[in-house]
Formats: structure tokens, C-alpha cells, sequence
């Protein structure tokens, strides 16, 4: 039997990356695009059509020579429906079905997964999770998504919107989200907390290189900046990561004391900070969680980058088929 290739779309908060890849996760074409979330669902389902429109063009692949698309988006997902059913990342997303919708256009088979869940899938087939049969994917950027892996296979729930690690409550007097709940993850660890916190600080009167390297703009803060200030050796920049770092850590000893995992990886683009956040979390894993768990797991950065949710939304797909 031919083995024909997935064209995999990632729709994040920020970007949407669409890939034509082969059953080796091979990425044959890519091309990558600004979501413009705050223009609206349709707007932006627009750019979706037209990424796999340019997609299909550049990369010379008429759409009897696809397997299947497959969407890896930000939200929950009803997977049963093809149902993006909310998404804090991106403004006016309720119950869309974005698989039907994309479907109608290119009658080609169509699959919707969590964006989290895609790469945790990516990394687990062809990233540092190889080999590991229970293990949890963190993404750490401008919100925090998560992927749960038992046995060797993604955990969906019965709804398929298991995995929503970043709306954990960690502090019931914090702050509220954009999800409706009160002191989720996502608000005291993510790239946009810590940006956050730090324009708070300095409007506060703080000092900071952060404020010459903005030229004042403090609005213009971002999580990037903050680790470049970080590393520079900015006092309040490394409290600032030092603080997110210890919630992420307190998130993590919930995954190892509930899950057990044998690793923990940590992706998405303010892992790039590396150890300035890595190990803080390590650290509060090590102090706070059950000895036995905490012992076996590995806190691990990623490996595949922005590939891994077009990866995993490929094997996904395919997943689907074998099944």
C-alpha cells in the first residue's frame, strides 16, 4: 500500500504552521504564518484555508496524493465532534468545528487534536521521549498546554480534552483566567505571566535593564526579553523567572504525584530559557512531591521545537487510521 503523506496544520495562539510530512516524519514542505487571533475565528480560519491552499501549491501534491489533514489547534477539543469547544489563546473560539469546516472544502479525511497533545505525541515518536511508555509533555509559551502519554499511547479522556494542564489551580486566591477559573498554571508560569509581572513590577518603580532594553515602552515587555535580561544578570528578571519557574514546579509535583511519569518535557518557547526555569522546577519536584515518584522522573527539555505538534498531528492521523 502507498504510503501517503499527512498535511499537518498547527494553529497556535500566535502562529499557524502548516507541513506536508511523510509516514517517517519527514517534513517535505512548511510554510508558517501569523494567526492574528484578534481578528476573530473567521479570519482566522481564512489563513487556515489559504496556508493549505499555498501549501498544496508549493509543495506540487494534488489532494488524491494526501492521507489526510490533520489540525493540531490551541483549546479543548471535542475530538468525537472535530469541535474546537473553547480556547482562551484564541479570543471567540466556541464550539467551532474546525475539522468539518476544513473538511467541506478539500474532502479530504480530517482529524482535530489538542495542540499539546500533537506535540506530545511528536516528541514521544521522534524526539526525546523515544522509547519512554509514560510521560508528560508541558508547553510553556504564551499559555501552557500539556500531553499525557500512558503505555505508549496518548490519554485523550472520553471527551478527548484530557491533558488541559495549564488550567490546573495552583493558587485559589490568584489570579482569574482567561478560562474562567481562578490561579491556573497558565497565569502564574507562562511567558505571558511572566511578562506580566514584570511590567507590574517596574510600573511599581522597579529598576531593571528591562526598561532601557524596551526604551521605555514597559508595555512592550516580553517573556524573550525578560530571559535575555535574565542572562544578563538583571536581578529582577531572574526573580521573575525564579517565581514562574517555582509555580511550574508546583504543577509538576501534582503530574508526578497523580501520574507517576517517568519523564517530564518541557517545551514551547520559554523553555528555551533552559536551566534559568528548568531547574528551579526541578527543585520544588524535589522538595515537594512523594519521594518514589519523584526519584523516577526525568524533567527534560524538548526536543523537536516548533515541529513537534505537526509531527505529532501526523501521527495522529495515522493513529487513527491503524486503529
Amino acid at each position: 500500500m502507498q504510503e501517503l503523506p499527512v498535511l499537518a496544520i498547527d494553529l497556535g495562539g500566535t502562529k499557524i504552521i502548516a507541513a506536508v510530512i511523510s509516514h517517517q516524519g519527514q517534513v517535505m514542505a512548511r510554510e508558517s504564518y501569523l494567526t492574528s487571533a484578534g481578528e476573530g475565528p473567521q479570519s482566522v480560519i481564512d489563513k487556515i484555508l489559504s496556508a493549505t491552499d499555498h501549501l498544496l501549491g508549493v509543495s506540487n501534491i494534488e489532494l488524491s496524493q494526501l492521507h489526510s489533514i490533520s489540525i493540531a489547534a490551541a483549546g479543548a477539543i471535542d475530538f468525537e465532534q472535530g469541535v474546537v469547544t473553547s480556547s482562551p489563546n484564541l479570543p471567540g473560539w466556541h464550539d467551532i468545528p474546525l475539522r468539518d469546516m476544513v473538511n467541506r472544502k478539500y474532502r479530504v479525511k480530517t482529524f482535530l487534536i489538542n495542540d499539546a497533545s500533537a506535540a506530545a505525541l511528536g516528541e514521544h515518536q521522534f524526539g526525546v521521549g523515544r522509547g519512554v511508555n509514560n510521560l508528560i509533555y508541558l508547553t510553556v509559551s504564551t499559555g501552557i498546554g500539556g500531553g499525557i502519554i500512558i503505555d505508549g499511547r496518548l490519554y485523550l479522556g472520553p471527551s478527548g480534552s484530557a491533558g488541559e494542564i495549564g488550567h490546573m489551580t495552583i493558587d485559589v486566591n490568584g489570579p482569574k483566567c482567561s478560562c474562567g477559573n481562578i490561579g491556573c498554571l497558565e497565569m502564574l508560569a507562562s511567558g505571558t505571566a511572566m511578562a506580566r509581572e514584570a511590567i507590574r513590577r517596574i510600573s511599581q518603580g522597579e529598576e531593571s535593564s528591562l526598561t532601557e532594553m524596551v526604551e521605555g515602552k514597559i508595555g512592550d515587555i516580553t517573556a524573550e526579553k525578560v530571559g535575555v535580561s535574565a542572562e544578563g544578570g538583571d536581578s529582577l528578571a531572574l526573580e521573575v523567572i525564579s517565581q514562574a519557574a517555582n509555580y511550574l514546579g508546583v504543577g509538576m509535583v501534582n503530574l508526578v504525584n497523580i501520574f507517576n511519569p517517568e519523564m517530564i518535557i518541557v517545551g514551547g518557547g520559554v523553555a528555551q530559557m533552559g536551566d534559568l526555569l528548568l531547574a528551579p522546577a526541578r527543585q520544588a519536584v524535589e522538595e515537594r512531591a512523594f519521594q518514589l515518584p519523584a526519584q523516577a522522573v526525568r524533567i527534560v527539555p524538548a526536543q523537536l521545537g516548533d515541529s513537534a505538534g505537526l509531527l505529532g498531528a501526523a501521527v495522529f492521523a495515522l493513529q487513527q487510521e491503524l486503529d
